[in-house]
């Protein structure tokens, strides 16, 4: 779980790097998917197991593939081309919070007052962070690109609360590999055009390294990584290590574009750090709100 959540922190960087000046977002996320669901493949060739799945679940597989592929990918890789690497990061750690918010409505989970207290403090750190000004010009338009990894978040919530009753059934990997398989069909129309236009002449071995980093690193192993550690630890260790993505995202994105932790950043960082602390607090003594 180290290893993969140090591979997402400096995807960060990665992403920026080469987006969108050698290949627009849409086109980079085609590569990775695509890339990501052959290697899946190749993986269960080499130890096969079971491969299909009940035609019942093909329904939640889709919805699972648009949520946490579809929108959850294009509008990550778009926005973090906007923004800046940290304020991405931080945004990216609320996810717990609108996990909590879905599983309210959905009447899966009960209100209590000290989530109630984590899912004030996470959105207001997030609310501080968007509407604060942000003049490193790492980022094109931080407004719109905060708003889209924003939007990205609740994707991937919705993504995580639709995906849990199929990791019951099915294995982790065998989940994954299908999510992956469905999301590619689901990406091409949006995304062949910018792939089909991009110049790979411009293409150096630092940019080629870095999509390679992108591609491997920080897609098909720490996905893999994740699983692994999901597998051997418990599910609050494992979702632990993800304080650890705005850690490894800062040091990063200063080593490669000098960007500096401001006064807002770090208060907003702090809000958004405990909000997902009391959010995913176990509680015994608070009752229930009504």
């Amino acid at each position: 779980m180290f290893a993969a959540n140090l591979l997402f922190g400096i995807n960060f960087s990665m992403v920026k790097f080469i987006s969108p000046q050698y290949i627009q977002a849409f086109g980079l996320n085609f590569i990775r998917v695509l890339v990501t669901v052959v290697l899946f493949w190749l993986l269960f060739a080499l130890k096969p197991g079971k491969g299909g799945i009940d035609r019942k679940d093909i329904p939640r597989f889709l919805l699972c593939a648009l949520t946490g592929v579809a929108i959850n990918q294009l509008l990550f890789i778009k926005g973090l081309t906007l923004t800046t690497p940290v304020h991405a990061a931080l945004l990216i750690l609320i996810t717990p919070v609108f996990i909590l918010m879905i599983a309210v409505i959905a009447g899966n989970e009960k209100m209590s007052l000290i989530k109630l207290l984590g899912l004030l403090l996470g959105i207001g750190g997030s609310a501080l962070l968007i509407l604060s000004k942000e003049n490193s010009g790492i980022g094109s338009d931080v407004l719109l690109g905060d708003v889209l990894v924003v939007i990205n978040a609740i994707s991937y919530a919705l993504y995580f609360i639709l995906v849990k009753p199929l990791m019951q059934k099915y294995s982790a990997l065998h989940v994954i590999r299908w999510v992956f398989t469905f999301g590619i069909v689901l990406i091409t129309p949006f995304c062949w055009g910018q792939f089909s236009n991009t110049n790979w002449d411009a293409f150096g071995i630092e940019q080629f390294a870095a999509l390679l980093f992108i591609v491997l690193g920080a897609t098909f192993f720490a996905y893999l990584f994740t699983v692994y550690g999901l597998q051997h630890l418990s599910a609050s260790a494992a979702g632990a290590f993800i304080y650890l993505q705005p850690v490894f995202s800062s040091l990063f994105s200063f080593l490669f574009f000098r960007e500096e932790m401001s006064w807002p950043k770090i208060v907003a960082a702090l809000l958004i750090f405990s909000g997902v602390f009391f959010v995913n607090k176990k509680e015994n003594t608070l009752a229930p709100l009504k």
